[in-house]
């Protein structure tokens, strides 16, 4: 690989050197394969949603929807400037887009902070634009929050398990904790990839090391 393209690789494009994308849509089957609730808002009123980014997508979408409590999920692309790009685009490291998951989950069963211990104990978060042998901007470690309580919650557990991680001798944590941004659909084919094909590819992997519940917030 070239420098040029290693460089590409791991920073996120301006607006104006992003690839342009495009106004439609990408049209998804909008029934959840495993789970078979529709994939595409109006969601029922009770529900919440979260957004996470950590790696290659398929194995992430796997790990909530196995979560009692989840009534839905959707792999997808966010964070960067290029409206409603391809995997292809993604991939070119050219629209700044992170492949993320989005979890709508019912509050009464399972709460936010039992989706963030599944957030940080199932990568790791300290590697930047990468995870494992996945490189690029789209596998940055990454958690988008709906409301400032989301927010609270995400940076607490953050700044605990970081001293977790450091005495394990990991180092700093680069997960970027900001607004949700708009959530673009990834391609049908991608949408529970791993339960359409049970032996494909899956790129997560934890450090080992156990999130405790974080102190003086709750939600």
């Amino acid at each position: 690989m070239r420098l040029f393209d290693i460089r590409r690789k791991h920073a996120i494009p301006s607006a104006d050197k992003a690839l342009p994308g495009r106004a439609e849509a990408m049209p998804v089957t909008d029934r959840h394969a495993v789970l078979g609730h529709p994939l595409c808002p109006p969601y029922p009123e009770h529900l919440e949603c979260a957004m996470f980014g950590m790696g290659c997508f398929w194995g992430v979408e796997r790990k909530f929807w196995q979560l009692e409590g989840v009534w839905t999920t959707a792999v997808g692309y966010a964070g960067g400037p290029t409206p409603n790009p391809t995997y292809q685009e993604v991939c070119t490291g050219q629209t700044g887009h992170n492949e993320v998951v989005s979890v709508v989950f019912d509050p009464a069963i399972i709460g936010y902070g039992e989706l963030l211990t599944v957030f940080w104990e199932q990568h790791d978060p300290t590697q930047g634009m990468r995870q494992g042998n996945d490189i690029g901007t789209q596998y940055r470690s990454g958690i988008y929050v709906m409301n400032e309580g989301q927010r609270a919650l995400a940076e607490a557990t953050r700044n605990d398990f970081q001293k977790q991680l450091s005495a394990a001798g990991y180092g700093d944590i680069t997960t970027e904790i900001c607004d949700a941004p708009a959530f673009y659909f990834a391609e049908d084919y991608h949408q529970q990839y791993l339960h359409k094909n049970p032996g494909g590819y899956c790129g997560i992997g934890g450090t080992g090391v156990q999130c405790a519940a974080p102190t003086g917030v709750s939600m």
